[in-house]
C-alpha cells in the first residue's frame, strides 16, 4: 500500500474542498505532493519525513522539511535548514526526471536534491523512501541512487552513516552543528576528516584556523583520542575504510541497539541510545574534560586533570619548559623542550611512551599498506634527521604499519588504560634513561649540601644579572635608538592591553615566538610579539631587527610601531591587521569564497610589490627568508602586508646571497639550494613567492595537498597538468567563472612555475616578475620545478623541528 490515511473511519461527507486529510506515505513518486501536515514513513515506521517547527510560539511559525525517530522523538536531518518556510504552505514534489524539490506557498523553490545529486541521467520512474537505517532515498526502477540524505549529513550520524572524503568524486561527509536548539541552520562546529598525513577525526570552530578538538588517528579499534570508542566496542562495529579514492569512518550497533551521534551547538560530540523505556539516554560526550581540548599545553607537553578538576601542564620525561618561568596554560603558547638536544646520529635514543594519545598527524608519513613491523619503523626514522617520533598505526595482533613524525609533537594525554604506545626521539642522556650509578651515601650527602649551595649561588646571581641585564639592554638599545623615532613602550602597558597575555588574544606564532592581540589605553589595536627567552636572538640580533623594521616603510609591508625592553622580555609592537593572514582565508573552503579574482589577484600583486621593495628599492637588500601564507596579513581592505622579520637577512652595496649552518624557514615553501645546502639569496624568496601565488589561485597547500590520480605536491600537479596542457584545471572551479580574467589567471601561472625552477639562475628577480605580470608579451616555456614533487617522506639528511599550521621551522646542516 503507497497511501494510508491516518484517519481510517472518515465520513464521505467530510472530504469536501473545507477539510484536508493528512496523509501517511510510505513511498513518494512525482504523481505524489508530500504538504505540511503529509508524512513519509519507513516500512518499520520508525522514522518519518515531514514539516515542522522547532519554535511552536513564533508566529509566522518557522517550517523545516525535516526526519525524525517517531518514538521517542528526534530530528536527524533538515532539508532546508537555512532556508525556512514560513507558515504551513510549503510542499514537497518528485518531477519525473527525478528532481526532489521543495516549493513555499508562492511555488518558489526552497531546496532541491540536484544540487548535491550525482545522477547524470534522467531517472527512470523515480521514487522516494525511508530506508529502515532512516537515510531517505531517491532512486528509480534500475536501482539507481539518484540521491541520499546520508550524502549530505547535517549535525547527525545514526549507523551505516560515512564521515570522510571521496578524493575521486570529492564528496565530502560532515558534520556541522545547529546554530540553537530551536534554530537548524549551519552553527559554528564542523566535525569532519582530516586527510592531511594519517588522517585524523578534528572538530573546528568557525574563525578559528586550528582544531578545536582532535578524536585523533585511527589505530585499527578506534580513535587514539577518544577513550568512549574503547568503552563501546562491545556494543558497535567500528569501520575505518583508507584508500586512494576514498577516506572514511562509519559504525552500526553489535546488538539489537538504536543509537545516533550529535554534534550539539556548543560544539561537544554526543552518542545517546535509546533505553528500554523508549527514551533517549545519554551515554558519552566529547571532548569529556578540559584536557581534551586542542594542544591546551603546547609541543612535547601533556594535560592532566588535578584533584581541583582543573586541567594542569607537565612536560614528558626528558623536556624541560619553554619558558623559565611558570608556564600557563596556552594552546601552542608555551610547550616543551628536548633537556638535551638531539644530535641526529648513532648518538640519538628513542624513548617509549605507554599509553599515548597520539600526536597530530597533520603533518607525518605513514605506511598506507601497513606492511611495516615496529623495527622497520624505527629504522626508516632514525636514518632521517626530520623524524622526531614513530609508532605502529595498527595496534591490533600485537602491532603492525608505520607512522612517522616531523616536527613538534602537538596535542597528546596519558591514558591510565587506553592509548598507545609512542616512540620519541631524544638525545642521549645516561642518567635520564639508562638508571643512575649506585654511589656511596658519604659521597651522595657531600654532593647533596654542594649541589644546594651552588643553585644558592646560582639563584643569587641570576636576580643580580636579570636586573644588569635589564638595565644594560635599556640603555644600549633604547637610548641609542631613540633618534629613529621608534617608541619605546612600558612593559605595563603590553601586559595590560594584552590581558597579561591571555590565550583569548593569542594569535599564532611567528619567527622567534608568539604573536597576541592588545588595545593600548587610547583605544589601538596592536600585534605584540613576543620573543621567546630560548630564541636565539640575542641583544644585538634584537636591536639589529629592530633597526632594520623600523627603516622599512612600503604599503605592503607591515608597520612597526614600537618595541618592549625590560628585563628578560623583548617584544615588537605592530600595527593589528582585522583580516588576520592570507591562509586563514585562502585554506579555508568557505572563507576563501569571500576572495574573488580581482582580490586574489591583488594579494598577490602586492606581495610583488612588497618584495621588490625589500629586494631592490631599500635602503639595504633584505631577504626575507620565511615568505608564507601566514606571513602575509590582510588589512581592512584586504591589502597584504608581509610580516614576520624574524628570520630575515639584510646585505649592503652589491651583496645579493649568502650561505649558513643555521637552515631557518618553512617547509614546502624553501628552495632546493637552500633546504639542503644553507645557500641563501633574493631567489630564494622568488621561489617561496612562487610557491604562495600557486596556493593563492589553487586554494590548496603545497605540502598538504593531495589527489587520487598521484601522489605529487601541488608544484608536481601543476607542472603534471602544466606539460599536459591542461593548465586551466589549476585554479578553482569558482575563478574560472569570471571568463574576462581566465587569461590573467594562466598567465600567473606560468609566472609562478618561472619562479620555482629548481636553479635559481633560472627563476627571475621580482623586477621582472612585476613586469610580466604587468605586460602581455609572450614568457618562455618554464622548466621543472625544484624540489619535493612528491609527499613521500622527505630525505633530508638534517635535523628539523616543525608545529602544525606552517609556523617557521630550524634545520641544523653540518658542513
Amino acid at each position: 500500500m503507497r497511501k494510508i490515511p491516518s484517519m481510517f473511519w472518515v465520513p464521505l461527507f467530510l472530504l469536501s474542498s473545507s477539510f484536508s486529510v493528512a496523509l501517511d506515505y510510505s513511498v513518494i513518486t512525482p504523481r505524489d505532493s508530500l504538504k505540511d501536515g503529509d508524512t513519509l514513513s519507513s516500512t518499520d515506521h520508525v522514522f518519518q519525513l515531514g514539516f515542522f517547527s522547532f519554535d511552536q510560539d513564533e508566529q509566522p511559525q518557522h517550517r523545516f522539511l525535516c526526519l525524525w525517530y517517531k518514538q521517542p522523538f528526534a530530528v536527524v536531518w533538515v532539508a532546508n535548514r537555512n532556508n525556512p518556510l514560513y507558515g504551513t504552505s510549503g510542499f514537497l514534489n518528485l518531477s519525473a526526471s527525478g528532481d526532489l524539490q521543495l516549493f513555499d506557498g508562492e511555488h518558489r523553490a526552497l531546496w532541491s536534491s540536484s544540487s548535491s545529486s550525482k545522477a547524470t541521467k534522467p531517472a527512470k520512474n523515480p521514487y522516494l523512501k525511508i530506508n529502515c537505517t532512516g537515510n531517505l532515498l531517491l532512486g528509480d526502477d534500475e536501482e539507481a541512487v539518484l540521491w541520499q540524505s546520508f550524502d549530505d549529513p547535517m549535525n547527525t550520524i545514526l549507523a551505516g552513516m560515512k564521515l570522510g572524503k571521496n578524493f575521486k568524486t570529492q564528496q565530502e561527509w560532515s558534520l556541522t552543528s545547529w546554530k540553537t536548539l530551536k534554530d537548524p541552520s549551519t552553527g559554528e562546529y564542523t566535525l569532519s576528516l582530516d586527510t592531511r598525513g594519517l588522517p585524523q577525526l578534528i572538530l573546528r570552530k568557525k574563525g578559528d584556523p586550528s582544531y578545536s578538538y582532535r578524536l585523533g588517528s585511527w589505530n585499527g579499534l578506534s580513535f587514539t583520542g577518544a577513550p568512549a570508542m574503547g568503552r563501546e566496542n562491545t556494543l558497535f562495529n567500528y569501520k575505518f575504510t583508507s584508500s586512494a579514492q576514498e577516506v572514511n569512518y562509519s559504525w552500526t550497533p553489535r546488538r539489537d541497539i538504536v543509537s545516533r551521534l550529535v554534534l550539539n551547538t556548543t560544539g561537544k560530540l554526543q552518542r545517546f541510545i535509546q533505553s528500554k523505556q523508549h527514551e533517549w539516554n545519554l551515554a558519552n560526550t566529547a571532548p569529556e574534560d578540559e584536557c581534551d581540548y586542542y594542544s591546551i599545553c603546547g609541543a612535547y607537553a601533556v594535560c592532566g586533570i588535578s584533584s581541583k578538576n582543573t586541567p594542569s601542564c607537565s612536560c614528558l620525561q626528558g623536556f624541560k619548559p619553554k619558558s623559565g618561568r611558570k608556564w600557563n596554560i596556552s594552546r601552542g603558547a608555551e610547550g616543551c623542550v628536548h633537556e638535551v638536544p638531539t644530535k641526529c646520529g648513532k648518538k640519538d635514543i628513542f624513548v617509549k611512551f605507554p599509553g599515548m594519545k597520539l600526536p597530530d598527524t597533520s603533518w607525518s608519513w605513514y605506511d598506507s599498506r601497513n606492511a611495516m613491523t615496529l623495527e622497520d619503523c624505527k629504522v626508516k626514522c632514525s636514518s632521517n634527521c626530520s623524524c622526531t617520533a614513530y609508532a605502529n598505526t595498527d595496534i591490533r595482533k600485537g602491532g603492525k604499519g608505520c607512522l612517522l613524525w616531523f616536527g613538534d609533537l602537538l596535542d597528546m594525554r596519558e591514558y591510565a588504560s587506553f592509548g598507545q604506545d609512542v616512540y620519541i626521539r631524544m638525545g642521549f642522556a645516561k642518567k635520564e634513561f639508562k638508571g643512575r650509578e649506585k654511589v656511596g651515601m658519604i659521597v651522595g650527602s657531600v654532593m647533596s649540601i654542594a649541589v644546594v649551595l651552588v643553585a644558592v649561588f646560582a639563584c643569587y646571581r641570576k636576580k643580580i644579572m636579570k636586573r644588569y641585564h635589564g638595565e644594560s639592554l635599556i640603555k644600549r638599545v633604547g637610548e641609542e635608538d631613540m633618534d629613529m623615532g621608534l617608541p619605546i613602550l612600558d612593559i605595563k602597558a603590553i601586559y595590560i592591553a594584552t590581558d597579561d597575555f591571555s590565550y583569548i588574544n593569542f594569535l599564532g606564532r611567528g619567527g622567534f615566538g608568539p604573536v597576541y592581540k592588545g588595545r593600548l589605553e587610547n583605544g589601538q589595536e596592536i600585534a605584540v610579539k613576543r620573543l621567546c627567552e630560548n630564541s636565539g636572538q640575542g641583544v644585538l640580533e634584537f636591536k639589529n631587527e629592530v633597526k632594520l623594521i623600523a627603516k622599512l616603510q612600503h604599503r605592503n609591508l607591515v608597520r612597526l610601531l614600537g618595541c618592549c625592553i625590560q628585563g628578560e622580555e623583548r617584544m615588537l609592537i605592530y600595527e593589528y591587521m582585522p583580516n588576520k593572514s592570507l591562509d586563514f582565508f585562502i585554506f579555508d573552503e568557505r572563507r576563501r569564497r569571500e576572495l574573488d579574482w580581482g582580490k586574489r589577484s591583488n594579494i598577490i600583486y602586492g606581495i610583488a610589490r612588497g618584495l621588490l621593495y625589500l629586494h631592490q628599492d631599500s635602503r639595504l637588500r633584505i631577504i626575507h627568508r620565511d615568505l608564507k601564507a601566514g606571513n602575509v596579513l590582510l588589512d581592512n581592505d584586504m591589502n597584504p602586508k608581509i610580516s614576520d622579520f624574524g628570520l630575515a637577512k639584510s646585505f649592503g652595496g652589491d651583496q645579493s646571497e649568502s650561505s649558513t649552518n643555521r637552515v631557518v624557514g618553512t617547509y614546502g615553501y624553501m628552495p632546493p639550494e637552500y633546504a639542503i645546502d644553507g645557500h641563501f639569496s633574493v631567489k630564494s624568496d622568488v621561489f617561496s613567492f612562487g610557491v604562495l601565488v600557486l596556493e593563492v589561485i589553487t586554494g590548496k597547500t603545497n605540502r598538504g595537498f593531495q589527489h587520487a590520480d598521484h601522489d605529487l605536491n601541488l608544484l608536481g600537479h601543476v607542472w603534471k597538468l602544466w606539460v599536459e596542457d591542461r593548465a586551466i584545471e589549476v585554479p578553482e572551479e569558482d575563478l574560472l567563472e569570471e571568463t574576462c580574467a581566465v587569461s590573467e589567471i594562466l598567465r600567473c601561472i606560468h609566472v609562478a612555475l618561472h619562479c620555482v625552477q629548481q636553479k635559481p639562475e633560472d627563476r627571475p628577480t621580482m623586477a621582472s616578475v612585476v613586469l610580466m605580470f604587468g605586460s602581455d608579451g609572450s614568457l618562455p616555456d618554464p622548466k621543472k620545478p625544484g624540489f619535493f614533487t612528491n609527499r613521500n617522506v622527505p630525505d633530508v639528511s638534517s635535523s628539523l623541528s616543525r608545529s602544525i599550521n606552517q609556523v617557521s621551522i630550524t634545520m641544523i646542516q653540518g658542513r
